[in-house]
């Protein structure tokens, strides 16, 4: 709830100015009315006492997202995100749903208690099914695809909100059920959570960094950070299992911080995209670029988020990774060797995924805002208002003190716990390095001196200089994807054009990079084509069957569903 407050005050504020590039006045209060259910519906998800109120709030918040992703319907490319999110979010009501009723035959009851006595298979199915539901709306691999065509569609505070708390709460809940559901732990299941948690944050940083739409590129580090947090969850129930409580406390630590810090520097990331968005009218940042000079303050705002999502100190986002690794790095503890490497790995894997998410956001943030503006949208841009200034600027203010205090945070934490962490103390580190460059800059100003120089940028001999000889976005990502090219399956275009039959002297040319879309390809679509292959046989079977036919096959299908009722109930 605390997470929530933060980040929808933030959102409401920003909010105020958002809404104003709407013109008709009943859309205003269609958005205004859908996102304080929106905000209301994840409230009450959390603040259920029983799977019954859990259920209903849960569908509150999948119905009130669902219109908000598609508010601008009347675009082909929303209509097919909100169907896309639509289907998805009831695919993880439909396994909650199996979860809960398993769990209300062994229990009796709708209150979410610990169940001790829950038979081996029975437990291991409830958590499956769960684990399954919470995992489709967090956006974890492979049920993930959704999440980079809703968060695009969606206007840009309601993205901040979907990005930065709906998928926590998923997350949320499927924590809550961990603690209180299962009286002990399997160890298979720690191991599941942490390989799909490494799995997504890994493949969702790769996939990040071929982005070109700043909303998407967005949406897919919402799935890396998902496997961070999973990463965590995976190691608390891994130490707990093997009887490590301060460990496991470390593990669930870092879950819980970096869910509350994911939130934060993703909105934060959100609500400038859509400021940028908004001044630029484009979500392509090869058509962006010079940004700094014309919106100095989202500039600002927008750095402190990417150094946050990049784990840099001395801000939020390095302390709960800096958590995480320190977890991994007591796997000697475990007495399982083959647990042992499987935690090595992850580490290696968790290291490799925050220099790619650096990496991902020296690209974002140095081709919209940094050299001069390659497009007409760019050239025109202004800073945006006051309101849209104010919103993520509380956010970034706390990824700044969640950051350099989070030392003297977990103290208080742990002395509550009787457990120290183990934690830098930034805030002094910060004081100290502060101290040092004051001085510097100081001795500077007294010693060198106060004469300025104006020159030209070097252009390699060339006088005049233009926005066709900066770095582009696809240049900076192709030497990365070349090197995963057996992840992305590029295929590389070429076209050059000379001026003469011995190809001696260039004209103009052309080169594209299509990447393949794995998941969408060959696990989505094939799934959809069997599926309306079943439905067009089905269809052709109802329309030729004679009515007593029809009538028998009804009644039949009704008896078998009474009789799988009375199993399952029994």
């Amino acid at each position: 709830m605390f997470t929530i407050s933060i980040i929808a005050a933030a959102a409401t504020i920003y909010s105020f100015g958002y809404i104003e590039h709407y013109s008709n006045e009943k859309r205003k209060n269609m958005h205004l009315f859908l996102m304080n259910l929106f905000i209301l519906s994840m409230y009450l998800v959390v603040a259920s006492e029983n799977t019954l109120t859990f259920l209903i709030f849960w569908e509150l918040m999948s119905i009130t997202s669902f219109f908000l992703v598609c508010f601008e319907y009347e675009l082909e490319e929303t209509r097919r995100a909100g169907t896309f999110y639509f289907i998805m979010a009831q695919l993880s009501t439909i396994f909650l749903i199996i979860s809960f009723i398993l769990l209300y035959n062994q229990s009796g009851s709708f209150d979410i208690l610990q169940a001790k006595h829950l038979p081996a298979t029975i437990s291991s199915l409830i958590f499956a099914c769960a684990f399954i539901g919470f995992g489709i709306k967090a956006g974890m691999i492979p049920f993930h695809k959704w999440l980079p065509y809703a968060h695009p569609a969606a206007p840009s505070n309601i993205s901040a909100l979907m990005s930065g708390l709906m998928i926590k709460v998923a997350l949320y809940g499927l924590i809550r059920f961990l603690i209180t559901v299962f009286p002990r732990y399997n160890l298979s299941w720690g191991v599941a959570i942490l390989l799909f948690g490494v799995i997504s944050a890994i493949l969702g940083v790769i996939y990040a960094l071929k982005e070109h739409d700043i909303k998407r590129l967005l949406a897919y580090h919402s799935i890396e950070n998902i496997g961070i947090i999973l990463m965590g969850i995976g190691l608390y129930v891994i130490f707990t299992f093997y009887k490590l409580p301060n460990i496991a406390a470390i593990s669930l630590a870092s879950a819980l911080f970096h869910i509350l810090n994911h939130g934060l520097f993703k909105s934060l990331l959100f609500l400038t995209a859509g400021s940028v968005v908004t001044a630029t009218h484009t979500k392509n940042i090869e058509e962006l670029g010079g940004l700094i000079k014309r919106m100095p303050a989202t500039a600002i705002l927008f750095l402190i988020g990417s150094v946050s999502i990049s784990a840099l100190p001395p801000f939020n986002g390095f302390v709960s990774e800096y958590l995480l690794f320190h977890s991994l790095f007591q796997s000697s503890q475990i007495s399982n060797p083959l647990i042992q490497v499987v935690l090595l790995l992850c580490l290696a894997l968790l290291a490799l995924t925050s220099a790619l998410a650096a990496a991902c956001f020296v690209k974002a943030f140095a081709m919209i805002f940094l050299a001069v503006p390659r497009s007409e949208h760019a050239i025109h841009a202004h800073e945006v208002n006051l309101s849209m200034l104010v919103g993520p600027s509380i956010l970034a203010l706390f990824c700044f003190v969640l950051g350099v205090f989070s030392f003297q945070i977990f103290s208080v934490i742990g002395s509550r716990m009787g457990y120290s962490f183990p934690l830098p103390n930034l805030a002094v580190i910060v004081f100290v390095a502060g101290l040092f460059a004051v001085l510097v800059l100081v001795m500077l100003r007294i010693i060198a001196s106060q004469k300025s120089r104006v020159s030209e940028t070097w252009g390699c001999g060339i006088n005049f200089q233009n926005s066709k000889m900066e770095y582009t976005a696809s240049g900076f990502s192709e030497p990365i994807i070349t090197i995963f090219s057996f992840i992305y399956n590029p295929n590389k275009i070429n076209e050059r054009i000379f001026i003469d039959k011995f190809s001696a002297f260039f004209k103009e040319g052309k080169a594209e990079i299509h990447l393949i879309k794995f998941f969408e390809e060959y696990l989505y679509l094939p799934i959809a084509s069997i599926i309306k292959k079943i439905s067009q046989w089905l269809y052709v079977i109802q329309n030729e069957m004679a009515l007593d036919s029809y009538i028998l096959y009804e009644f039949i299908a009704i008896i078998l569903l009474i009789i799988i009722a009375g199993v399952i109930v029994s």
